[in-house]
């Protein structure tokens, strides 16, 4: 290589360790995007007049883009949008060049849209309420004391859903997160719903032709759909050691590899998802659950005879491998939960990369061998025996060798954001979770 030619890789490289750092993951670009687009049609609101009447605001106005906001940032959440929009970025072939399958794996960053569009309406429901407030003040008739106090309790709710969706109190308090979440959440809708037929009565208008009224119904089954589909069902747990168990389940469905499905021990308690392992030509699936937590730890040292399976089978991050000719899977100790199921299934040559500690006594002979049969020459790295190993020069030797296209890592979340950029300041797409709880 000329001194030329390694000057004009080290740019490249220094380029790249900017661009595809962490916090400007595709997650955060559109983040920026939505608040850019709503900054900007404020703003054009302001110039031509739209939030404005010859009475005061124009409410109509500004409601509609509330509803817009909101409305997407639920169901961009919905399970069945996400398969779809997995489904829809797997159609890329892999003929096509490396940069757009590179960009079209990216497809499990959707979230951004759910926390800037959530974020978004309620700014936009605050200034609805702010609009309703000031009319009332001017003189106007309307709305009425019962459109704006529902309209109040909306608005103090949806910041109470946000304050508890940032980060730190997501992280610190799992539980109480999830249960505002959910609760008030449908609180809120409920009092959408009352709103919009308050607003309704106040014009003088009919329900079924306001645009309101069919979007609410639209959001409202997004929502209620998972829960149309909880079950209790059996679960037999093989408890190879005290840190990890496989869990079992046959009740007629047998989830696609790159799925995860959520557990509870309670109907509307704290759910857990995680990724299946169905076996090909076998009925039903397995799940790898490690110690990480009460939860978690309960389970393992009080296995379950039954649990509750809520919503339908959910795609993840590894089921984009099929846009890549070959791929490097790492994981880290459970972490190889999730990428079991497509070693199994074999659609994509592979190359495994596993750092776990004592992985036979951990996860058992027969799941260990099960790994060993499934693909050629996994790397298994026992951090009880060995240390800890440098997964970046590990990762980057298999890519090499294998002449593997891309990398996916399943594992915590440090790990992951440093293999990830590594590997993507390299010029190699590289593909993680997220870990959105850093995010509102």
């Amino acid at each position: 290589m000329t001194i030329e030619a390694t000057a004009a890789e080290t740019r490249s490289y220094n380029w790249r360790r900017v661009t595809r750092h962490p916090s400007l993951m595709e997650y955060n670009r559109l983040v920026v995007l939505v608040a850019v687009v709503n900054i900007a049609v404020f703003i054009a609101g302001l110039q031509d007049g739209r939030w404005f009447s010859e009475t005061g605001f124009a409410l109509g106005a500004i409601a509609d883009m509330a509803l817009i906001n909101l409305s997407l940032g639920i169901l961009i959440r919905q399970q069945r949008v996400v398969n779809a929009l997995f489904w829809l970025a797997t159609r890329v072939p892999t003929s096509w060049p490396l940069w757009i399958r590179w960009g079209a794996g990216k497809v499990f960053h959707f979230g951004g849209l759910h926390s800037s569009s959530t974020v978004s309406g309620t700014i936009w429901f605050g200034f609805l309420l702010y609009a309703m407030v000031a009319n009332r003040i001017e003189g106007a008739a309307l709305p009425s004391d019962q459109t704006l106090a529902l309209s109040g309790a909306m608005v103090a709710l949806m910041v109470l859903l946000i304050i508890t969706a940032q980060g730190g109190f997501r992280a610190r308090y799992h539980n109480t997160f999830e249960k505002v979440h959910r609760f008030v959440g449908w609180t809120v809708l409920g009092l959408f719903w009352a709103q919009t037929v308050s607003i309704t009565q106040d014009t003088g208008g009919v329900l079924l032709e306001t645009p309101a009224f069919w979007m609410l119904c639209l959001i409202t089954l997004s929502i209620v759909s998972p829960w149309l589909t909880l079950k209790r069902v059996k679960v037999d747990v093989v408890k190879p050691s005290n840190h990890a168990v496989l869990a079992k389940f046959n009740y007629g469905d047998t989830p696609f590899p790159g799925s995860s499905n959520a557990i509870s021990h309670t109907p509307f308690g704290e759910y857990h998802a995680f990724a299946n392992i169905p076996s090909p030509h076998e009925p039903g699936y397995r799940l790898a659950i490690s110690r990480a937590g009460d939860w978690t730890g309960e389970f393992i040292e009080n296995p379950p005879s039954h649990v509750w399976v809520k919503g339908i089978t959910t795609s993840g991050v590894a089921r984009i491998e099929v846009l890549f000719k070959k791929v490097v899977y790492v994981g880290t100790g459970s972490g190889i939960g999730p990428i079991v199921p497509h070693l199994l299934a074999g659609k994509v040559p592979n190359k495994v990369i596993w750092s776990t500690r004592n992985p036979r006594k951990t996860y058992g002979d027969a799941f260990v061998d099960e790994i060993m049969s499934s693909t050629e020459d996994p790397v298994i790295w026992d951090t009880d025996a060995q240390g800890k190993p440098d997964l970046t020069a590990l990762t980057m030797k298999a890519v090499q060798e294998s002449g593997a296209e891309a990398v996916i890592v399943i594992s915590n979340q440090k790990l992951t954001r440093k293999l990830v950029h590594d590997m993507e300041s390299l010029g190699i797409p590289a593909y993680g979770a997220i870990w959105i709880a850093d995010h509102v």
